[in-house]
């Protein structure tokens, strides 16, 4: 019995070396379950888009004005001139995203990871951003215009920030 597992182990350990199993790379590109151009300054406004993917795509002008979308993603996404008030992104990823006059009042975005997104303009008056994580310098450029507190969870914007 001994000798068996011996033998065993050995041509399985020969299987493996001779016939290696390949492996591949995923990127997140090959997951994304976003439409190509047409969701340019499209209206999703109050859609439930729960887990939503958005990967290298332009959502210019588009509006997600009190939609959900807990749990999306957003990489390497244009989100400029984009109407994102009241959106729910609470455990969201936004990452090498571009928020370009793009208007973030009222939204929560508690336990987000945005982190290598940039936010030029952008209004966040009584945004919610508490636990998010962001890059300093976009902390600081955000802090500069926060204000207000958050309608459903009643968070400062100063405060859920983290500015002095």
């Amino acid at each position: 019995m001994k000798y068996f597992r011996i033998l065993a182990s050995f041509v399985l350990a020969m299987v493996l070396f001779l016939f290696p199993l390949s492996a591949e790379a995923a990127s997140s590109s090959s997951i994304t379950r976003s439409a190509g151009d047409e969701v340019k300054g499209k209206d999703f406004s109050g859609q439930s888009l729960i887990g939503s993917e958005f990967t290298n795509i332009d959502l210019e002008n588009a509006n997600f004005s009190n939609a959900d979308l807990r749990g999306g993603v957003f990489n390497g996404t244009v989100l400029e001139g984009v109407n994102l008030h009241g959106v729910d992104f609470s455990n969201g990823i936004a990452y090498l995203a571009r928020f370009k006059n793009a208007d973030l009042s009222d939204a929560v975005l508690t336990d987000a990871m945005m982190l290598r997104s940039t936010f030029d303009n952008v209004e966040v008056t009584g945004a919610d951003f508490t636990n998010a994580v962001l890059d300093k310098t976009e902390i600081k450029k955000l802090c500069a215009k926060a204000s207000g507190v958050n309608s459903k969870t009643s968070a400062d914007t100063r405060e859920s920030l983290g500015c002095k």
